[in-house]
């Protein structure tokens, strides 16, 4: 898997656009990107440089570990698989295409896993139709909170680029949307933050029916995650019944404490920079953060990342269980215990 930063929400500013995978120009970025991370050298090569030398190699140190390092999760090969099995058998579907849906707790890695999905898919168009570039054939969306049609309308407009002005109706914006999506081949749909459609709100289910309407005229897969979809009312009445019978769950959940687990540690440790760093030194410690994160994938990261950046500013250079604990955490973290946590074989 590639180095990827982590998806934000959209920003209006010219500057920030082009860098979020909610418009095409951040996703192809993402797409393209693959972070080659600096050689580390030794203490006596480092001691050598002169002071601007060491300044520039100590950022691009810094830069390599505040960006989320993926690591190939049960979870993400399960959601990889899977939509791409189902982008398959969806090429030649007329109608009732099936999608895919990834749902769990906050924190359990649903969009990195929707994100390598697209990652996957683009790579492999890019591959089977070379030098087409006016392909588009991942599209990334997230639902802003309380989403009601138009917002959602608006939302795959900006990402295709297409100009959306006040005056701008929905029914002319979904139709240049699926005038685009046609004539640019787009197979993959990639719906975040799904939970924020209510279906106990008429907004929600318009939003929801906008979404259907989506899926029934661009021929592809889609794709969404969100918190516990499957305990919410995404999936009830009669609309959350059309959504569950067409749609393939992909569950997600913190990490028991297992060999996978000891392997998630050992990965990230392995991409560390760190010039007084001893391999080894997280894999022993392995248990001590699988109580600390809760299993959580994403607090993980967090936790690794932010003491190798402490480790550099405060020119340590390796992490402790000292330097551990010092990384303040997110509060979810705190109240989920690994006895909550379920069994191994659930994973």
């Amino acid at each position: 898997m590639t180095s990827t930063t982590t998806p934000d929400s959209p920003d209006d500013s010219d500057e920030d656009f082009g860098q979020h995978l909610t418009s095409l120009a951040g996703w192809r970025e993402f797409v393209s990107s693959v972070s080659r991370p600096p050689a580390l050298l030794s203490q006596a090569q480092y001691d050598a440089l002169d002071k601007e030398d060491q300044y520039d190699y100590d950022d691009a140190r810094l830069e390599h570990h505040a960006r989320l390092q993926v690591v190939a999760t049960s979870t993400v090969r399960r959601t990889v698989t899977c939509g791409r099995r189902l982008a398959i058998l969806n090429r030649g579907a007329i109608s009732a295409r099936r999608g895919l849906m990834v749902s769990g707790p906050a924190n359990t890695g649903k969009t990195i896993a929707l994100t390598q999905l697209g990652l996957a898919h683009e790579l492999q168009d890019r591959r089977r139709h070379p030098g087409q570039d006016e392909r588009i054939p991942v599209l990334y969306i997230t639902v802003p909170p309380a989403a009601t049609p138009r917002m959602i309308a608006a939302e795959f407009s900006r990402f295709l680029g297409l100009p959306v002005a006040r005056r701008s109706n929905i029914t002319d914006l979904m139709d240049s949307v699926v005038g685009v999506c046609t004539k640019a081949r787009t197979s993959l749909v990639l719906v975040d933050e799904i939970h924020n459609i209510s279906l106990a709100t008429r907004h929600g289910e318009e939003a929801s029916d906008t979404l259907k309407y989506f899926s029934e005229r661009i021929p592809g897969t889609f794709a969404y995650a969100g918190i516990d979809l499957e305990s919410g009312d995404l999936l009830s009445g009669t609309r959350g019944d059309q959504i569950a019978a067409r749609f393939t769950p992909v569950s997600t959940h913190p990490f028991p404490y297992s060999t996978e687990w000891q392997a998630l540690v050992a990965q990230m440790e392995s991409t560390l920079l760190l010039h007084q760093h001893k391999s080894g030194t997280l894999t022993r410690l392995d248990r001590f953060l699988h109580t600390r994160t809760g299993g959580m994938i994403g607090t993980l990261s967090h936790q690794i990342r932010g003491a190798a950046v402490d480790a550099i500013l405060t020119g340590t250079e390796k992490i402790t269980k000292d330097g551990l604990l010092a990384v303040d955490l997110d509060i979810a973290s705190r109240r989920r215990r690994p006895r909550d946590l379920p069994p191994a074989d659930k994973q």
